[in-house]
């Protein structure tokens, strides 16, 4: 506690020099506490928001995830999934519990005058709304008599409803997607934004109404449910690659004509990206920590020059050689801490100040504080081993008769 309270004293009896000394460490640690509460709130917010597909639903589809350029001249070359892949999958699979297709554009939706353009409209299977976890607000979802026989009828995003129906009930009412026109008999549950992506922005119709308005030339992405749960995936994307590769008429040795899309998959992409995100971030912050241990330094070997004759004198009182180091290794320390626990506020109100005002979400955790706090706490220690090695070695005449 005595020690404590001179290394205290000492820092209070240079305000504005100790505050300039903790720029450095305030600004790493700050840097720190930002940027993993980024990533840490980006990771939980794709987890639960983006990749919606549950753990046991996967997607076949011709280009699958594109991490490269090489990986899309690859794909370009595929030839396109089309209704009879679908039918052949859909009938022939023992281990897919639920089969859906779907393909989607974006188009105009009318509703009397109002318009809204850059509408994401979808056209699907009728089980695509349990496949996709789709929750309805009102009305209904459409049937597979209404799929098979193209019926002219849409489910409609709350943000398509806000823009265009106001406070009025959409459905039964009549609106125009692109070229045609459809009634609306379902309202679903808002969903919110991705990013700033509107995932509320959105029309679904019945596959084959969608093909006859806005064609097939983009092919078809299918939606698979396995059976058993997530143990069966693997032996369900093993029945659907035997299916569509004899369909292909595919050799033993060539790589498999489609791709595959699973939840496991989406998050394993983005974890390399905010992986590689995260290392840069640290290590810019690694460089602002190690300039600010420089300056702690530089300023605790400062400080032993001026209190050479303060040292002579706690040694003739009897401090010893373990005191004195102790005491600059304390002062050295607290200096860190405090500009830690600044870094600290700092990053935690630009995290909040960041998932306020942008749709970028943030997450601190406890953990994130702490390992803050032990990084400025290890750079202190670090900053002031050699001065305060320095200090302990001192001989107590020389510094008594230092002036």
């Amino acid at each position: 506690m005595e020690t404590l309270r001179i290394a205290s004293n000492a820092l209070r009896a240079h305000k504005l020099r100790s505050f300039l000394t903790l720029l450095g460490v305030i600004i790493g640690v700050m840097t720190v506490i930002t940027v993993v509460s980024i990533i840490a709130g980006l990771n939980n917010y794709i987890s639960e928001k983006v990749f919606q597909l549950n753990p046991d639903v996967y997607v076949v589809s011709q280009f699958g995830i594109i991490t490269s350029r090489e990986a899309f001249l690859e794909a370009v070359k595929r030839k396109k999934i089309d209704e009879r892949d679908f039918e052949m999958v859909r009938d022939r699979c023992r281990t897919c519990e639920a089969v859906g297709a779907g393909e989607g554009t974006r188009a105009p939706v009318k509703f009397g005058p109002k318009r809204l353009g850059g509408v994401q409209v979808r056209g699907g299977t009728a089980n695509m709304a349990e496949i996709n976890n789709l929750d309805l607000d009102t009305g209904r979802f459409f049937t597979d008599a209404e799929e098979r026989h193209s019926t002219l009828v849409a489910v409609i995003g709350s943000d398509v409803r806000d823009e265009l129906f106001g406070k009025l009930d959409p459905i039964g009412r009549p609106i125009r997607v692109a070229n045609i026109r459809v009634i609306v008999i379902g309202l679903l549950a808002k969903q919110g934004s991705v990013l700033g992506q509107s995932q509320d922005n959105i029309v679904y119709m019945p596959l084959s109404t969608w093909q006859k308005e806005f064609g097939t030339r983009g092919g078809l992405d299918l939606f698979i449910r396995a059976s058993g749960g997530v143990a069966g995936m693997d032996r369900s994307m093993d029945d659907v690659r035997v299916i569509l590769r004899g369909r292909r008429h595919t050799a033993f040795r060539d790589d498999d004509p489609f791709a595959y899309v699973t939840a496991e998959a989406l998050q394993m992409v983005w974890k390399s990206i905010s992986a590689g995100l995260f290392s840069l971030m640290i290590l810019i912050s690694g460089i602002s920590l190690v300039v600010g241990g420089i300056v702690i330094t530089n300023i605790m070997l400062v400080s032993v020059v001026e209190r050479t004759r303060e040292i002579g004198v706690r040694r003739a009182l009897g401090a010893t050689r373990g005191d004195i180091r102790r005491q600059f290794l304390t002062e050295a320390t607290l200096l860190a801490l405090g500009g830690g626990l600044m870094g600290v506020i700092l990053g935690m109100a630009i995290a909040k100040l960041i998932s306020t005002l942008s749709p970028m979400p943030t997450l601190v955790r406890p953990e994130l504080i702490l390992a803050g706090l032990s990084i400025a706490a290890l750079t202190g220690i670090t900053a002031g081993f050699m001065p305060a090695m320095r200090a302990a070695k001192l001989p107590p005449v020389d510094a008594l008769r230092y002036e």
